[in-house]
């Protein structure tokens, strides 16, 4: 591997960007592709047959195009369900994005940890194959939100939605019962770290929100190797859409250190 190396993170839309800035400040001086899959998003209506071949074919298509050196898959449906998939297929390394459910129960005080995803995340085997395998005898509620990713989505192209509609899709994570409260919301969509303020705001009591993020940034550098000296341009966006930026989205992909 190069000492600059290109690396490709794959999202059915912009929550992957919570991942991309992360592992861009781990490795600074790397090259850029960020691809977001929204022709197909939400993934959440698919079924999994057709995610499978979807994505494993998108992705065989991209490694071709942008010859990167590791793929970050910044989506919990798609790691959850493709990942075995992928690495079967290509030879490129996958970083992938899981429920931190281990993390999670470890830190939690009080036993009651919620997992907040997609229907999609929260309903698969997966999820609860690591529930089963790391909940250390906390209570894991899963809590699948059809509606999140789309209103986060929605936010970053200038429509934030209500506090209200954003309070009752995160209501569900908050347990109270006998003098124990939820202390700890692993959040199972990269989607939702982008509501991160809002859901710190609205919560009715303050809790730790898990983020995967820095998680999957150290494991890319365990991969890859530390950053080194250059600067390299703008992260590239792609959409499979085809469709350009609004200007209200361009500004907020500046933000994420991605140019046109």
């Amino acid at each position: 591997m190069g000492n600059t190396p290109t690396i490709l993170t794959f999202d059915s839309g912009l929550g992957g960007l919570t991942v991309h800035r992360a592992v861009c400040e781990a490795r600074p001086d790397a090259r850029y592709v960020y691809v977001a899959d929204d022709a197909f998003f939400p993934y959440g209506r698919h079924t999994e047959a057709a995610l499978v071949e979807r994505i494993v074919a998108l992705v065989g298509e991209l490694i071709d195009t942008h010859r990167p050196d590791l793929v970050v898959i910044a989506c919990n449906t798609a790691s959850t369900l493709v990942l075995p998939h992928l690495r079967a297929r290509f030879t490129v390394p996958f970083v992938g994005t899981v429920p931190a459910i281990k993390p999670a129960c470890a830190a939690s005080s009080s036993g009651l940890v919620s997992v907040l995803g997609t229907e999609a995340t929260v309903s698969r085997e997966y999820t609860r194959a690591l529930i089963r395998d790391f909940a250390n005898g906390a209570e894991v509620t899963l809590v699948g939100s059809a509606r999140l990713a789309a209103l986060a989505e929605a936010e970053l192209r200038g429509a934030p939605a209500g506090d209200a509609e954003i309070a009752a899709e995160i209501a569900p994570c908050f347990l109270d019962r006998d003098g124990r409260r939820t202390d700890t919301v692993v959040l199972a969509c990269t989607h939702y770290p982008l509501l991160l303020d809002r859901f710190e705001r609205l919560a009715p009591w303050p809790v730790r929100f898990l983020d995967p993020a820095p998680a999957i940034a150290r494991r890319v550098v365990e991969l890859v190797g530390p950053p080194g000296r250059c600067a390299p341009p703008p992260a590239r966006i792609v959409f499979t859409s085809g469709a350009a930026p609004s200007p209200a989205l361009a500004a907020t992909l500046a933000r994420f250190g991605i140019g046109q």
